[in-house]
């Protein structure tokens, strides 16, 4: 049996804690490379500030929060099903809260007809779908959410079920 020299310990030691920060840092980069799914939004290089008019316009936030809550009063309103969570958890999955978002790269985009904003919905859903009282944009945030809560309402019941690309 061979004895361990302090030195040849340390070589090992630090020729194990290399292979694992390798391992690992391969498993985190193929995780931080590997696309979410096929609907994920593109995000733009810069996003301006959007503002609402219709959650200005009611003293909401002009933010996620805002938007959402603007757009749940909406919904109780016109009688379209949805909680809080369910459009948080949605908008959160289709564009991580950019109200800019642009799908460049699905069916859709190839077609002409790129899947837009918080939720992701192409024009003519937008069009199809629209609710009165929200702006006529389907990159308006609140116009977005409640036009696309009123697709998966008439959908799937409600947007709470939607819990993938819609």
């Amino acid at each position: 049996m061979t004895a361990i020299t302090a030195a040849s310990r340390l070589a090992r030691l630090r020729n194990l804690a290399v292979t694992g920060l390798v391992t690992t840092g391969a498993a985190a980069a193929a995780l931080t490379l590997t696309p979410a799914a096929a609907h994920a939004a593109e995000a733009p290089k810069a996003a301006p500030a959007i503002a609402s008019k219709a959650a200005g316009a009611k003293g909401a936030a002009n933010n996620l929060d805002g938007w959402i809550k603007q757009s749940l009063a909406i919904m109780k309103a016109k009688g379209i099903p949805g909680t809080y969570e369910g459009l948080h958890r949605n908008i959160m999955r289709e564009s991580s809260g950019n109200p800019n978002a642009q799908n460049n790269y699905d069916v859709n985009a190839k077609n002409g007809i790129p899947s837009k904003g918080l939720l992701q919905v192409i024009d003519p859903t937008f069009k199809a779908f629209h609710v009165a009282g929200t702006a006529n944009s389907s990159t308006d945030p609140v116009a977005n959410i409640t036009a696309a809560a009123n697709y998966a309402a008439h959908r799937y019941g409600s947007i709470d079920n939607v819990n993938s690309a819609y």
